[in-house]
């Protein structure tokens, strides 16, 4: 495959890759379809007590170990996770959590996993990505949820044990689009040979057995596509070629991997030639729950933070918690604490249950974890102020508590990045967003094509929405004591209710005006996103603090007054976004965009110099190579 790929086949191929069906009751997209289903996450699923006890039992040992023999000051200073800290992590178990006991792990529920991941992830954000990282996305869940008995027999007690694994799917030229995949698994006797150069590679760096990513050509008796490979690290012909550094995450192991004529066994492919991007996608769907625990963790953390601070530091003669500025700072972390809590929860305890598809839930919860988390620890650095910027290690060499804040930031800020950036994730969610208009309108968006095809897809069209658009002009949020059962929570769920129809409602406005333009239109599908997110949130708190009041009913009020403030907030934010939907600056902002990019304002560059000199962002060689390796 050329590395030059075009539009329509780009899409092709991520299409191909994203599960079609719907198998499962799903909460978020009966949501974007404007059918408030409550029922799916209210009341939550209860936890199950052995699970519980082995989960608690494990957040001891992890807390023990993290307060014993892990320094993260000497993580950050160094740059690296100490081997000792890394032996322990194994020793204890933590590479196995997710690996069922019978193939040697701990066998935890995903709650208790995402519990210990925020756990680790506030000792030092680099801990908590080395195990996310190996078992998120690397050799243990593909091969979990794809891979064969013989398979998981092989491998699986190695990486719940003590080898280190790793994903290898980005390239130095191709990111978001995987149509443009390099990497080649070419068949050769009894296997593939494998070529390559992948970036990124979060553990890549240490690893002992890694999931490839490559493009099988099509041919005889091979059906081709992007393929999916189990290869141990120390194969002849793997070349960590180089460390990357970042502005956060110092302690993280992430490489630049060259692969020159690896071989791998046949044995080792994950599912079928051309299924590896469609086994990453899946992975992801419950995977991708590891960034919003890192993210509710640190949001905890910087709730505890800036409560001890604001009660310490007096300033004209009062605490300066008290003080309105920071007094709404500090309700705003607090409540988002809460609500990015309830909705992993929330989230957690569906993926646990398996009686719900989460794919559109575990993507809202890293969106809106991920752009949350951010602008709380932001905030709680303009509570520290001066302190906030200042490094733990100063503060700490001056006398003062070493509180991490800025590395606290610097570490968060990869979170809308990685696994799917902002832009992806908006863009992933719309498409998941919009999937029943797109299965009975879709050949009327796209235009052209047969007539007689057309005409059927009118009919269809026709009788899906006479049935569908009716539905939501009215429903339970117009009734005035429904959700009554939720207390002062109940006029937040009306709401909801309401917003869900309104937002079905734009989304099919959106869809009539722009047709398959509409995928065009990024920031107004964002938009969509954000406020389904909004409405996720407000939902998932008000189930989470029923659940916190039936589970621990001596939390019952406060649960009950952060879930409203964090709904009161929520709300207004949804509002702002409805409004700027149709009132936007959006046409502005694209033009003007397309005459920078065209060089019109390139005086406005002047008077600058550049630190990083002349020469393109990415280098021909890696272009050309990457295009070589493709042909």
């Amino acid at each position: 495959m050329s590395s030059t790929v075009s539009e329509k086949q780009a899409r092709e191929v991520a299409e191909a890759a994203r599960e079609s069906e719907w198998k499962l009751p799903s909460f978020g997209k009966e949501l974007f379809l404007g059918n408030f289903r409550l029922d799916l996450i209210h009341p939550q699923p209860r936890l199950d007590p052995q699970a519980v006890e082995k989960g608690e039992r494990f957040l001891t040992t992890l807390r023990e170990f993290l307060e014993a023999e892990v320094d993260p000051l000497e993580i950050e200073r160094e740059a690296r996770i100490p081997d000792q800290a890394v032996e322990g992590l194994k020793r204890i178990g933590a590479l196995g959590m997710k690996v069922a006991e019978e193939y040697g792990g701990l066998g935890l529920s995903q709650v208790y996993y995402n519990r210990a991941l925020a756990l680790a992830g506030t000792w030092h954000a680099s801990l908590s990505t080395l195990l996310s990282a190996h078992q998120s996305i690397g050799v243990a869940e593909p091969l979990r949820l794809f891979g064969t008995e013989e398979q998981k027999r092989k491998w699986l007690p190695l990486v719940a044990k003590d080898k280190i694994s790793a994903f290898l799917l980005t390239e130095p030229d191709v990111g978001s689009d995987p149509a443009r995949l390099a990497a080649t698994a070419t068949p050769v006797g009894g296997g593939y040979e494998l070529n390559g150069r992948k970036l990124w590679a979060t553990n890549g760096a240490i690893a002992d057995i890694v999931v490839v990513m490559a493009q099988v050509p099509k041919g005889d008796g091979h059906r081709g596509g992007i393929s999916a490979f189990v290869l141990p690290y120390d194969a002849d012909g793997v070349t960590v070629e180089h460390r990357n550094a970042f502005m956060g995450l110092r302690g993280i192991e992430n490489s630049v991997t060259r692969l020159d004529g690896v071989f791998v066994p046949e044995e080792n492919r994950i599912g079928r030639e051309g299924e590896g991007l469609k086994i990453a996608l899946t992975t992801l769907n419950t995977g991708r729950l590891a960034l919003p625990a890192i993210c509710v963790g640190m949001a905890k953390w910087a709730t505890k933070i800036g409560r001890e601070w604001s009660t310490e530091r007096v300033q004209w003669g009062r605490p300066i918690g008290k003080h309105d500025a920071v007094a709404q700072k500090l309700a705003y972390i607090a409540a988002s604490a809460f609500g990015l809590e309830a909705m992993l929860d929330v989230a957690s305890r569906l993926a646990d249950d398996k009686s719900n598809d989460i794919r559109i839930e575990a993507a809202l919860a890293k969106l809106y974890g991920s752009e949350m988390g951010w602008k709380v620890l932001d905030e709680l650095i303009q509570v520290r102020g001066g302190r906030g910027y200042e490094t733990a290690a100063s503060l700490k060499a001056r006398g003062e508590k070493p509180v991490p804040a800025e590395q606290a930031l610097r570490d968060m800020r990869i979170n809308r990045i990685f696994e799917g950036s902002t832009e992806i994730m908006h863009l992933l969610i719309a498409r998941e967003a919009v999937d029943q208009h797109l299965q009975v309108a879709g050949d009327l968006l796209e235009g052209g094509g047969d007539v007689k095809a057309l005409a059927s897809a009118a009919g269809r069209a026709g009788a899906f929405y006479a049935k569908w658009l009716p539905q939501l002009a009215v429903g339970k949020g117009q009734v005035p004591r429904s959700y009554d059962e939720l207390g002062t929570l109940a006029p937040y769920m009306r709401y909801v209710e309401r917003a869900s129809r309104k937002l079905a409602r734009s989304i099919f406005y959106g869809m009539t005006r722009w047709q398959a333009r509409l995928e065009y239109r990024q920031v107004f599908l964002g938009r969509l996103v954000d406020i389904g997110s909004e409405l996720f949130a407000m939902a998932a708190a008000a189930a989470y603090a029923d659940t916190l009041g039936r589970e621990h009913p001596e939390r019952r009020a406060e649960a009950q007054e952060l879930a409203e403030l964090f709904c009161r907030q929520a709300k207004r934010r949804a509002q702002r976004l409805f409004d700027e939907l149709w009132d936007n600056d959006d046409d502005a902002g694209r033009e003007a965009a397309a005459k920078l990019l065209d060089g019109r304002y390139a005086w406005l560059e002047e008077g600058i110099v550049d630190p990083s000199g002349d020469g393109p962002m990415i280098p021909e060689e890696v272009k050309e190579s990457a295009a070589g390796v493709a042909s």
